[in-house]
């Protein structure tokens, strides 16, 4: 898929708990949208339930997390969860930020299928979401 094609890819970005510091999102956020894509971004201080809801009202086709606090290993395990609960399964998930190379195999495990850290093209992030959705 490229971004010409007509069936515009639907992404969420969300920034999951206490995170005061959202340009990196914004960033991505913008980079997708001028990709191609639709993007619906959360904002700050987000739920792990408003996440999945914002997801499943959205029904979006990809969900990209930001996190910078260290708190990722509790917050997107849990995010994870509350996709599931509301049948959200079928989404493509990435995220990014301050992330340890580390934690990349457990966030894999979870289901994440990237995980980019700071310093990552903004077009690496635009073309590994049309590679990887399936419209």
């Amino acid at each position: 898929m490229s971004p010409t094609t007509t069936a515009h890819i639907r992404v969420l970005i969300a920034k999951p708990g206490l995170d005061g510091h959202d340009r990196g999102a914004k960033v991505v956020a913008r980079a997708l949208r001028d990709g191609g894509c639709e993007v619906i971004y959360t904002g700050i201080r987000q739920t792990p339930e408003m996440i999945a809801e914002a997801a499943l009202q959205e029904d979006v086709d990809v969900v990209g997390l930001s996190i910078l606090s260290g708190a990722h290993l509790e917050l997107f395990p849990r995010v994870v969860e509350e996709l599931k609960k509301r049948g959200v399964d079928d989404v493509l998930l990435f995220c990014g930020g301050i992330i340890p190379e580390d934690d990349t195999e457990s966030l894999l495990k979870l289901g994440f299928s990237a995980v980019f850290r700071p310093g990552t093209n903004t077009q690496d992030i635009v073309k590994f979401v049309y590679d990887h959705v399936k419209k």
